[in-house]
């Protein structure tokens, strides 16, 4: 996706859907704790649009089916890093309701630690070449109750972005009649702080960017923040999105 599109706000985008009444992704009141139960009893009302942003020059369509990104399958590393567990929910929304979204494919990708990323000749951050290697990268398919977990690190960060994870939804990968949303999660700057300033990522020195001056966050990056709770070592956040099915 471009990076110049209009910046819409909620309120136009969702009467731009309207008018439309093509298939588009949109957020279920945006970010969210981690849920215990059965998602189709959470209330999921008032579901508005989450912003769709920028692919970015490093997405590579991997095909790792697997929850734990920490291993890299090339060699069998561990990607050092404060734990971080990510849990998303996807939902279809008909007939102005919320159901989840079982079957879609949903992957995840970001860099590392010290703002590198995995299988790309240019890397983000003076790392270099990467590429055969497959760490941080990964998909699942969502359960019966639209639910996808991946076991990753807090990201670190490169020059020019605040921190942040990819996130790409795909209802059939194959098919270019299937939907898909690509999109990105937010950190709160305070959290982020106290993790880098932790070894290894410490070692990248302080970070240039913040969410409140980078380009891409302004465009919709207040709804697209993740809400994170201590868990053990690491941390543990959530995130709603849905698939407006017509």
């Amino acid at each position: 996706m471009r990076e110049d599109h209009t910046d819409f706000g909620r309120r136009e985008i969702l009467a731009l859907f309207g008018a439309a009444g093509l298939g588009q992704l949109v957020g279920c009141a945006g970010g969210a704790e981690v849920f215990s139960g059965s998602y189709a009893q959470q209330n999921i009302a008032g579901c508005i649009v989450s912003p769709e942003q920028t692919e970015g020059p490093f997405f590579v369509d991997e095909k790792l089916n697997r929850s734990d990104l920490r291993v890299d399958p090339s060699n069998n590393s561990v990607s050092p890093g404060v734990p971080l567990k990510l849990t998303l929910f996807v939902s279809q929304i008909k007939n102005n309701t919320c159901t989840p979204l079982p079957g879609a494919t949903v992957d995840v990708w970001h860099c590392d630690a010290v703002g590198s990323y995995s299988d790309v000749r240019e890397n983000a951050s003076s790392a270099g070449d990467t590429r055969g290697r497959k760490f941080l990268r990964g998909y699942q398919v969502t359960d019966q109750q639209g639910k996808v977990e991946f076991q990753t690190i807090y990201p670190g960060w490169y020059q020019g972005r605040t921190v942040h994870v990819h996130y790409k939804i795909r209802t059939d990968p194959k098919s270019e009649l299937g939907h898909e949303l690509t999109s990105q999660l937010y950190f709160d700057e305070a959290i982020t702080d106290a993790v880098h300033a932790q070894s290894p990522y410490s070692a990248k020195g302080k970070r240039d960017t913040v969410n409140s001056n980078d380009g891409i966050f302004r465009r919709g990056g207040n709804d697209l923040m993740l809400t994170l709770r201590k868990d053990a070592d690491g941390y543990a956040g959530g995130y709603k999105v849905g698939l407006l099915m017509v």
